[in-house]
């Protein structure tokens, strides 16, 4: 499905800021979408000081109650499914004690790939909410509607465009220093 311009598009050009549209879902109790998009780009911003792809994310229970945090982590992990939104998976599940995060929504700074749309639904979070697309390997928009495929048991809604320009500006800074 890629043409020639995406076959040489770098990541610099893949992070692409995104509007909200449509209706806006609530957020969790005593939170906002836009505080919780900065809890990411903090942890973001952490994985960028260790190397990795600045990408974030947090999952938080309809309290509030955060209870999972991730950055990119492969590089230093030696592991290629250490992504932010794999890492915010495994901490809430240890931290809920249980594989299935029902009643918890995660909020992540890039929109997820396959295999982490893939991990969303198995994790049977409510909700998904990004900052920037990512136009190469987007997986929730972008690329493909993994979210939204009919075979799926388990149905995730989503939303992108809370704080994209930010989130977008981290990974094409990230990628302009590297040049």
């Amino acid at each position: 499905m890629c043409d020639k311009k995406d076959a040489g598009m770098d990541w610099a050009e893949r992070a692409v800021p995104e509007s909200v549209g449509g209706p806006v879902p609530s957020p969790p109790a005593g939170r906002t979408w836009e505080e919780l998009m900065r809890m990411a780009i903090g942890l973001a911003a952490g994985a960028e000081a260790r190397g990795e792809v600045p990408v974030g994310a947090v999952i938080a229970e309809r309290s509030g109650t955060v209870v999972g945090e991730g950055g990119n982590a492969p590089l230093g992990t030696c592991d290629p499914t250490a992504h932010a939104e794999i890492m915010a998976i495994r901490d809430a599940c240890r931290h809920l004690g249980n594989y299935r995060l029902e009643g918890c929504v995660m909020v992540v700074t890039m929109e997820p790939c396959a295999m982490c749309a893939g991990a969303i639904v198995h994790a049977r979070l409510d909700g998904v909410v990004y900052g920037c697309r990512d136009a190469l390997a987007g997986a929730v928009v972008s690329r493909s509607d993994l979210l939204d495929a009919p075979f799926l048991n388990h149905r995730v809604w989503h939303m992108g465009g809370v704080l994209s320009g930010e989130c977008a500006a981290l990974i094409r800074t990230f990628f302009a220093k590297r040049r």
